[in-house]
């Protein structure tokens, strides 16, 4: 089993920068995959960006050149640097691990992000 457990959410203005952090903890050497994904009010959730452990990047087309994902593999931790916020970018989002092979993933409980005025 995995925990994750995100931390950073908050409200910040158009414009603005915020960064979340995903703790990993348990069965992590399983977890090569981790990302974010959000969760805008009646939205279906969808993919933000993702990192492997051997640091390759992926990044929705929304979120290229004002998001960026890293990760920490020593303090087990990923985390999204998020700048030139936009209102539509307000959402829950959620932190992912996916273990080699694709088996198994696992879920953060979530943090809320709102960029609003």
């Amino acid at each position: 089993q995995v925990q994750l457990v995100e931390s950073g959410g908050g409200l910040v203005q158009p414009g603005g920068s915020l960064r979340l952090s995903c703790a990993a903890s348990g069965s992590i050497f399983s977890i090569n995959a981790m990302g974010w994904y959000r969760q805008a009010p009646g939205k279906e959730r969808e993919l933000v960006a993702t990192i492997t452990r051997g640091g390759s990047t992926n990044y929705a087309d929304s979120v290229k050149a004002r998001f960026t994902i890293s990760r920490d593999n020593v303090k087990n931790t990923v985390y999204l640097q998020m700048s030139s916020l936009k209102r539509e970018d307000t959402a829950v989002y959620y932190c992912h691990g996916l273990t080699y092979g694709g088996k198994y993933d696992y879920w953060g409980q979530g943090t809320q992000v709102t960029v609003s005025s």
